[in-house]
């Protein structure tokens, strides 16, 4: 993936004890992206994985996404289904996430994931960071 993040330490729950999806769609995800996680998911032989989507503290503006295929939901994780690919969503990020879209861009100036968040109320020049209070970004510089 293009988005390559570790995935947050969480505990694992038994297989039985999965959550169910949620019934009204947090994030959104567009079909390009749907068509994208599939095939990586197919090639990195992770076919029953679900994308894990999360925001965790750091960059010059506050927060930062991560996408990974994870096989592990916790019990506090939000689980969707978008087009047959299964999008979990710890406690932690979903205040954060709440109305994004998950899209894949595919230009002459490169290609991969972006998520697009009415929460984030500024980001950093890179476009890397993001923050929903609207602090200033920390000084020097992105990562």
């Amino acid at each position: 993936m293009t988005m390559t993040e570790s995935t947050p330490q969480t505990a694992p729950s038994a297989p039985s004890a999965a959550p169910a999806p949620a019934s009204e769609l947090l994030v959104s995800m567009t079909d390009a992206a749907a068509v994208k996680v599939q095939e990586l998911r197919s090639r990195e032989g992770k076919a029953d994985a679900a994308l894990r989507l999360f925001v965790k503290s750091g960059g010059c503006s506050g927060f930062s996404y991560g996408l990974a295929f994870d096989d592990k939901i916790a019990d506090d994780d939000r689980v969707e289904d978008h087009a047959g690919v299964p999008i979990v969503i710890d406690a932690f990020s979903v205040q954060h996430v709440a109305g994004a879209e998950i899209d894949y861009v595919d230009s002459l100036m490169g290609s991969g994931f972006a998520i697009n968040n009415p929460n984030a109320v500024s980001s950093c020049s890179c476009g890397q960071s993001f923050n929903t209070d609207g602090s200033p970004a920390k000084a020097g510089g992105c990562h």
